[in-house]
């Protein structure tokens, strides 16, 4: 089981952990299936850079970053080097710990869950 722990820079929201069987399933997917809000535009295709989030842990245990995931994140509010698209973090090992950081979603519009 992976354990995955989701803290936002929406400080009114508490942080939470989920484990689930993750391997081969995104970041984006995990946030759906346990109802946690993250913006997708595009549905979660990389077309868009409003599902980008912040990996604290667990970076080598997710899908490498690609040229098209780089240029959007590029688009990204408050890109930094832990920066990367939910819909891009496809989780590679089914014992994995990670954490990740939601910026705050309040002034993105767009389809969220």
């Amino acid at each position: 089981m992976a354990k995955i722990l989701f803290r936002f820079e929406d400080h009114r929201l508490e942080p939470v952990s989920v484990e689930q069987p993750a391997k081969g399933f995104s970041i984006l997917e995990i946030t759906e299936d346990h109802n946690i809000h993250l913006n997708h535009n595009c549905g979660g295709v990389c077309a868009c850079s409003t599902c980008h989030i912040y990996v604290d842990k667990g970076m080598e245990v997710l899908e490498e970053l690609s040229e098209k995931e780089e240029d959007f994140i590029d688009r990204a509010r408050n890109p930094k080097l832990e920066s990367r698209l939910a819909c891009q973090c496809i989780v590679l090992d089914e014992n994995s710990e990670i954490e990740v950081t939601i910026p705050d979603q309040s002034q993105i519009i767009g389809h969220e869950h």
